[in-house]
């Protein structure tokens, strides 16, 4: 079972996309399990503080080290390692990290056991935490969003989806099979303000070799 170990000030923002659909099942198959921990619960001053203001001035906040090391340390638990965090593979979430593609996601699915994604927050994450950990900061596109945690879910749902049993038929996974930018379903004829759009006859042939060159031609066209 391939454990996701989230470390967010946000927990409640991954408690709906978790448990619905396709991953939702994932869990129940216990193909896959989270774990969400908040670095807030591993702070030791009253108002439960996780940022202050950057050394040598400058915007915003960032993020104390010492609780996200402590939840990080928690999450490696559960896997069964208690002493330290070289087993698991930790990434970042960053927008100046690595792009993270369809293929690392493939090889994350074949080898990690435990992925734990640190969500960061405000300015950013106090530098000594990559360091210390040695995790690998990771972006999942060229743009900037309020925080980690949708590009997190973005990793989880693109991991899961690699794994054999997630999907519930592998073939359904449309890296394996020709994939087309046209598809269409019932009605055969749509009408709609007044015109009729119809469903293009090669798909209607049954005749399974022309079905497939139709569709390779419209793969090509829109790459």
């Amino acid at each position: 079972m391939k454990t996701f170990s989230i470390i967010t000030l946000f927990p409640e923002m991954f408690s709906s996309y978790l448990n619905e659909s396709i991953l939702k099942r994932a869990q129940e198959k216990k193909l896959i399990k989270f774990k969400i921990y908040n670095p807030r619960d591993f702070t030791t001053d009253k108002h439960h503080k996780a940022d202050d203001r950057p050394y040598g001035g400058g915007p915003g906040m960032v993020m104390y080290a010492e609780p996200i090391l402590k939840a990080v340390a928690k999450a490696c638990l559960p896997v069964g390692r208690a002493k330290g965090t070289n087993k698991a593979k930790i990434f970042i979430l960053s927008p100046r990290g690595k792009q993270f593609t369809n293929e690392v996601a493939k090889n994350i699915a074949d080898k990690n056991e435990n992925v734990i994604l640190i969500c960061g927050r405000y300015e950013g994450i106090d530098s000594r935490v990559k360091k210390i950990l040695k995790a690998e900061e990771i972006s999942v596109g060229p743009f900037i969003v309020t925080g980690g945690e949708l590009p997190a879910m973005i990793m989880i749902d693109s991991i899961s989806r690699q794994m054999e049993g997630v999907l519930g038929k592998f073939d359904s996974l449309e890296e394996s099979r020709v994939s087309t930018g046209e598809m269409y379903t019932r009605p055969e004829v749509l009408k709609y303000k007044g015109k009729n759009y119809k469903v293009p006859k090669i798909l209607l042939s049954g005749d399974h070799g022309k079905i497939e060159k139709f569709k390779l031609a419209k793969t090509d066209k829109k790459s």
